[in-house]
């Protein structure tokens, strides 16, 4: 690789660090995410499994002697190890056998049944998760506005960046974050997210774990996750909405097969309930928020293109949701937080709550159209007094077209999406 050409990502640090702490690090993340171009910037050696060179040689090579695949100066970049199972086994070995940091990193696109993988690797292998890109790495946010400052309730100051239209708001929806689409015209870079959802339906998806899948099955599945794209449906939810739209049913099993496939191939990124101790009585939901991995999954499911959206402002909404969550979740990760949603059974919801490892937490609204600020202020604020026991630390409402990033006099943030970093 030429490592001119690097886009810089916020998980380098993380990678830094991660290696000077642990024997071996794994990149796990989607396909076309840049982890073997991220791995390969720190690595000094690397063994490719996926080299089609000498008709496949590498992978042969490691069948034949896991032990040929370690060999290099470290750190020594292991790409696709799931394809050679025991090669978990094999690095975690060999991090064993020496007190030295940062031996190894592996990369890998999917998650690997058990078998051929005996010893977890707890304490010796660190799994650091890789997203496609934020707006801000690919040099759609200005960045004037740091995330951790507002999450710590610090005056922000007012912060101006230039509007975006709301086609380009939508064009950042359809093409989505992938680093082959950075330099792409917007056709060409919303070709990628459509070439991907057909090569994971035709080919991937119907052999994880050695087993060959319906492509059909895959397909409606894919779709009314895509439907379901930031929401809370349940699998028997999934199921029905498969039987509604489609005129044809699957089984509970075979939706709960496929879902499984999606996580282990790291398309779906769903994000979790999140929970605090509460002086009230409210009961709190527990379900996921279904999300893929970027939001160009999604709109290339639906057949969504930029008019289209711009004619569905419903649709548009949910995928602007979408775009939001996936770069707060890439910011999360940079500031060592997480990313969780908050549902309880009294019809409070919270979009997205970001907590750091201290229990402080923060709440946001994700709003597309700037003009519903003042509602979703006003829900925050409300939702935010039965938190007595843990209260947030900030209030913020993250909008689409807007150009101006401050904090209003009730307290609450507001925050253009392209004005972020972490």
């Amino acid at each position: 690789m030429d490592k001119s050409r690097y886009i810089p990502r916020l998980i380098d640090k993380q990678v830094d660090f991660y290696l000077s702490t642990f024997g071996a690090v794994c990149l796990e993340g989607p396909k076309w995410c840049g982890k073997t171009w991220t791995a390969g910037l720190h690595a000094k050696s690397s063994f490719m499994i996926a080299d089609p060179a000498d008709n496949f040689a590498n992978r042969e090579l490691a069948r034949l002697d896991v032990s040929k695949a370690l060999v290099g100066a470290p750190p020594h970049l292991i790409d696709e190890w799931q394809e050679i199972p025991a090669l978990w086994d094999a690095v975690r070995y060999e991090v064993d056998q020496s007190p030295d940091a940062g031996r190894f990193i592996l990369t890998g696109s999917s998650t690997p049944s058990s078998k051929g993988v005996v010893h977890s690797g707890t304490g010796r292998v660190a799994s650091l998760k890789m997203h496609t890109m934020s707006l801000f790495e690919r040099g759609a946010s200005a960045g004037v506005v740091s995330l951790a400052d507002v999450c710590a309730g610090k005056d922000i100051g007012v912060q101006t960046v230039e509007s975006p239209s709301v086609e380009a708001l939508a064009s950042f929806v359809v093409c989505g974050g992938w680093p082959g689409a950075v330099g792409k015209s917007p056709r060409q870079a919303a070709l990628i997210p459509r070439e991907y959802v057909e090569n994971v339906i035709r080919i991937d998806a119907r052999k994880v774990g050695g087993i060959e899948r319906d492509s059909s099955r895959i397909r409606k599945c894919l779709r009314s996750l895509a439907r379901n794209e930031s929401t809370t449906a349940s699998t028997a939810t999934i199921q029905r909405d498969i039987a509604e739209t489609d005129d044809s049913s699957l089984g509970i099993n075979t939706v709960t097969s496929c879902l499984d496939v999606f996580r282990r191939m790291f398309l779906t990124d769903d994000i979790e309930a999140f929970s605090t101790f509460l002086r009230s009585p409210a009961r709190i939901k527990q379900a996921p928020k279904r999300h893929f991995c970027d939001p160009s999954i999604a709109a290339a499911l639906l057949g969504a293109s930029v008019p289209m959206l711009l004619r569905d402002l419903r649709t548009f909404g949910f995928l602007f949701e979408s775009l939001a969550l996936h770069d707060l979740a890439v910011y999360a990760q940079a500031l060592d937080a997480k990313l969780f949603h908050y549902q309880d059974y009294d019809g409070r919801e919270i979009d997205a709550v970001i907590q750091f490892p201290d229990d402080t937490w923060s709440a946001f609204e994700i709003k597309l159209n700037p003009a519903q600020v003042d509602d979703a202020a006003v829900r925050l604020k409300k939702i935010a007094s039965i938190f007595r026991h843990n209260p947030p630390a900030s209030l913020s409402v993250i909008v689409g077209k807007a150009g101006m990033g401050y904090r209003r006099p009730d307290g609450v943030y507001v925050l253009p999406l392209t004005a972020l970093r972490p």
